[in-house]
């Protein structure tokens, strides 16, 4: 079995091009593959992520130096510059919640149609006229009950954080850190990894497995 490449930050970094759409993990920046976000000079992003992160670290990072476009994302409160970019016309800003948008990612990855939610029904999450929905949202009646369609999210480029990764690319995380990144991993063109450590082929055991090497393309050794 082929081993998955290794490259280092910087490298990881320029995989990504201007207006492409980034998958990000992390968690308000627990889970956040950082060393790689620090790298990434593209702009005109389209990212999609939990979270606007903090000021200047994760994803804020990268909205600190004016590099997204639009953010898709289930809240911002923890970083006020994404509210003084979008207020200012500078960033559109589209608000899902949380569980939404994890099925939404997990349906790109899955080669899905969409998923279909009462989450939102009749709510501004499926109002047009809303700044922050962007566009409005087909409802589909099933049983006589209302859902909202949403579309299947994928990516040009995901990165993810994980825990350790063996010479294959399969993966292991550690606690909370699967969050988002598990979903993302398979979402996406191109997926970057940022780990701890590389081990042996074989070295994590296959019940250990979180995601399959299948879907990994590069590895970065975390920096510190």
């Amino acid at each position: 079995m082929a081993k998955t490449k290794v490259i280092s930050a910087k490298e990881a970094g320029a995989l990504v091009k201007d207006g492409d759409t980034v998958l990000i993990g992390g968690f308000m920046t627990n889970g956040t593959a950082k060393s790689i976000c620090n790298e990434v000079t593209a702009k005109n992003l389209t990212v999609v992520c939990n979270d606007a992160g903090f000021q200047n670290e994760g994803t804020g990072r990268l909205m600190a130096r004016h590099q997204i476009k639009r953010l898709i994302a289930t809240h911002v409160g923890l970083n006020k510059e994404c509210a003084e970019q979008f207020n200012s016309g500078e960033m559109e800003l589209k608000l899902q919640p949380q569980g939404t948008l994890a099925e939404q990612i997990r349906a790109g990855g899955a080669g899905l149609g969409g998923i279909l939610t009462p989450t939102g029904v009749g709510t501004i999450v499926a109002d047009s006229s809303s700044p922050t929905t962007l566009e409005g949202k087909q409802t589909i009646e099933v049983d006589g009950k209302e859902y909202l369609l949403e579309k299947p999210i994928r990516g040009n480029v995901a990165i993810v954080q994980a825990y350790e990764a063996d010479e294959t690319g399969n993966l292991r995380y550690k606690g909370s850190t699967r969050n988002f990144n598990m979903l993302i991993a398979a979402a996406a063109d191109i997926t970057i990894v940022e780990v701890e450590k590389i081990v042996p082929a074989g070295e994590i055991g296959p019940e250990y497995v979180e995601t399959p090497h299948v879907y990994v393309d590069y590895l970065v050794v975390k920096e510190d």
